[in-house]
């Protein structure tokens, strides 16, 4: 019989071979916390490394409930979580980073918030971190930019290591999109949330894959799947040119009218410039904006998210 697990951790795994015994002693100490009633699900996402094979050998050393999946080759951090998610059996679901930068103790405190009803929802809140300067100014730079262009509620940090309960991740799994971002997602579909501190603790083991490209890759990922940002943009810079279009050829004609410019042409010229450029962008712009409602709409995301439904009846025959 298959043992029951409350708690789930989903752990996707690429390029940490080097971290995959620690990991899984830390996991050991947070189940005996936990009652026993954890169980680890791996998802090894095309790995370069052995870390499959070492998870295959480690797993029946411990005593914790596992899962082992390997996907066929690499499909990014967002499949191979929502392939753990799939998979994970508890009523509540943490996800974490193999590469311990992120405590994973921390996932006793979500569990707990999580448990006691308090929210739906566990995030990590980033307080410090002890990763080189330059990458410490590149992910700042990066969540900064995210939380003015996609979602301002996140935390300064961001969100590596999160937890939900299982009908939050119902509602994330049922948004079946790609080129999307699971913690947009997790923000989108709202709930109660908590946000629980921590330290980020210096890499140990491997070499991060979350480069620049990758960075820049997830947050246009984000503001096309979440916001109308570049439309927005577009209409404006279009609007801006055609008031500034309207006083250059005010210029321009004065200077025409007052024998200034004397080039045959040069007045119409720059008036039909101005006028088509900015035109233009505001067309785009307007019909962009329509295709972006068309795009919402293929995206068959809910009107709504329900997180409960109470209901009050009164006997009729009273």
């Amino acid at each position: 019989m298959t043992p029951s697990a409350r708690f789930s951790i989903v752990i996707p795994v690429y390029g940490n071979a080097g971290s995959i015994r620690p990991l899984l002693e830390r996991l050991e100490g947070i189940s005996g916390v936990l009652k026993n009633e954890v169980e680890a699900v791996f998802v090894v996402d095309g790995s370069p490394d052995d870390s499959f094979e070492i998870l295959a050998s480690l797993l029946p050393r411990y005593s914790v409930p596992s899962q082992l999946i390997q996907h066929s080759r690499n499909f990014g951090s967002f499949a191979a979580i929502r392939t753990g998610m799939a998979h994970a059996r508890g009523d509540f679901i943490a996800v974490m980073a193999a590469d311990l930068q992120e405590p994973p103790e921390l996932v006793i405190d979500f569990f707990r918030v999580l448990a006691n009803g308090e929210a739906d929802v566990a995030v990590g809140r980033r307080e410090g971190r002890n990763d080189p300067a330059i990458s410490s100014w590149s992910s700042a730079t990066f969540w900064r930019l995210y939380r003015r262009w996609v979602f301002p509620s996140m935390p300064a940090g961001g969100v590596d290591i999160f937890a939900c309960s299982r009908p939050v991740m119902e509602e994330i799994l049922a948004l079946d999109e790609s080129h999307s971002s699971l913690v947009g997602l997790l923000y989108w579909v709202g709930f109660r949330r908590a946000e629980i501190p921590y330290e980020r603790q210096e890499r140990e083991h491997g070499k991060s894959g979350w480069s620049i490209s990758k960075k820049i890759r997830y947050l246009l990922d984000s503001v096309f799947s979440f916001t109308d940002l570049p439309l927005t943009l577009l209409i404006a810079v279009g609007a801006f040119g055609g008031f500034l279009t309207l006083v250059i050829g005010l210029v321009v004609l004065i200077a025409y009218l007052a024998g200034a410019i004397a080039e045959p042409g040069y007045t119409p010229l720059m008036f039909v410039m101005l006028f088509s450029t900015f035109s233009i962008l505001v067309a785009l712009g307007i019909v962009g904006t329509y295709v972006w409602r068309t795009f919402e709409n293929t995206k068959r995301r809910p009107h709504a998210v329900t997180s409960s439904h109470w209901r009050s009846y009164v006997d009729a025959n009273v």
